[in-house]
């Protein structure tokens, strides 16, 4: 991962919020939709077209000074774990008119567009900085006993990093939730997927912080399954439901099996 600074735009445009809890601050960035020169930028650094709607700008930042510890989610660093090499990408039949229509958007970006994962998956989990704590496979679970006190939100916010409508046959979005309440606080960056006629893609990292303890916890999960399979499971719910449910993300994790932890 980069860990790239994020691209600069007007400072009088973020409407993100930020709070401190002892030692924690917690920090997000709000900022528009990047403009058609910071595209470009993106392009040349990640030498494929980034998606549709794409918030270069946006972020959630947690930094410890006294732990020497941050982890951020952002747009770049996602969109670097992207395949490049075409070998993951879905052989639809639309795919090749897809990349088409991408290269006559970006027409004035001289570099050819190569073959990549047009759907933009990533297992992206954030981006880390610390001199000494790397996160290690352990038993530990985020304990969601704690998250389902009644304790009051401090902060609540909702972080969309890209969407694309994969040249509407579909949907992907990366957008990370994060909500603070006086002990702790929850992340959820969520990674959906769907792509009419063909599959479901979720990409799930959770990362629970007990501020007292300095207790860190990430939780990591893929889910999939074909577009097929979940749609036959919906016949017991009326016809004109379907495609708002199709379009619910909270609603289709319930349906798709884990395939990765």
């Amino acid at each position: 991962m980069s860990g790239s600074p994020p691209l600069q735009t007007a400072p009088n445009t973020d409407v993100g919020k930020s709070i401190t809890r002892g030692d924690w601050k917690v920090t997000t960035h709000k900022r528009p939709i990047l403009n058609s020169t910071e595209i470009e930028a993106m392009t040349t650094t990640l030498g494929i077209s980034p998606p549709e709607m794409i918030f270069g700008n946006n972020s959630v930042e947690v930094t410890n000074e006294k732990l020497n510890w941050s982890i951020s989610f952002n747009a770049l660093d996602a969109l670097e774990l992207v395949d490049k090499s075409g070998e993951s990408m879905l052989k639809v039949s639309y795919s090749e008119a897809w990349q088409k229509m991408r290269e006559r958007v970006h027409e004035d970006i001289k570099e050819i567009v190569k073959p990549y994962d047009w759907t933009y998956t990533t297992n992206y989990q954030g981006t880390v900085h610390s001199s000494d704590r790397p996160f290690q496979q352990t038993g530990s679970e985020i304990p969601f006993d704690k998250l389902k006190r009644p304790d009051p939100i401090l902060l609540f916010d909702d972080v969309m990093l890209y969407e694309d409508e994969l040249a509407d046959n579909g949907i992907s979005i990366l957008s990370v939730k994060i909500r603070v309440m006086p002990e702790r606080l929850l992340i959820l960056q969520r990674f959906f997927m769907r792509l009419d006629g063909v599959l479901f893609r979720l990409r799930d990292t959770r990362l629970f912080i007990e501020f007292e303890t300095g207790e860190i916890v990430k939780q990591y999960q893929a889910r999939e399954d074909t577009y097929a399979n979940v749609r036959s499971g919906l016949y017991m719910h009326p016809p004109e439901q379907i495609p708002s449910l199709l379009r619910d993300d909270g609603f289709i994790a319930e349906w798709l099996p884990v395939i990765e932890m």
